[in-house]
């Protein structure tokens, strides 16, 4: 069974150049370090909820869309190792100053998960 973690949060419609190319070079610094999938999703069918839901889990505000994301790694000591060497990589550092980000950080939420099926 492989490790994965998991990624949601708001970016300005007008933002989403920017943070395409923030996930785009992220995905290939967690590739390189040994990542097995990257996947950066943007929210096509996500309604608002009666109790919950993607847009209300980040406050989602007019002009932004919920993106959704997930790196998968062959264990959780696996990903332990590579998270603390993207954390370190010196190309994030500067294009994850928070008060650079291309979306809000505060709203973002994330944690690991262990799969019970994989198919």
């Amino acid at each position: 069974m492989s490790y994965v973690d998991g990624f949601v949060l708001p970016v300005p419609k007008a933002n989403l150049a920017a943070y395409r190319k923030l996930a785009r070079l992220a995905g290939k610094i967690w590739r390189e370090h040994g990542a097995l999938h990257y996947v950066e999703c943007v929210a096509d069918d996500v309604q608002p909820g009666k109790v919950t839901s993607f847009p209300q889990a980040v406050k989602l505000k007019p002009g932004e869309v919920v993106v959704f994301s997930w790196v998968v790694y062959k264990s959780r000591a696996e990903r332990n190792r590579i998270v603390a060497k993207v954390m370190a990589d010196p190309r994030l550092a500067a294009p994850s100053d928070p008060k650079k980000l291309p979306f809000d950080g505060m709203r973002m939420f994330w944690g690991g998960f262990k799969p019970i099926i994989e198919l």
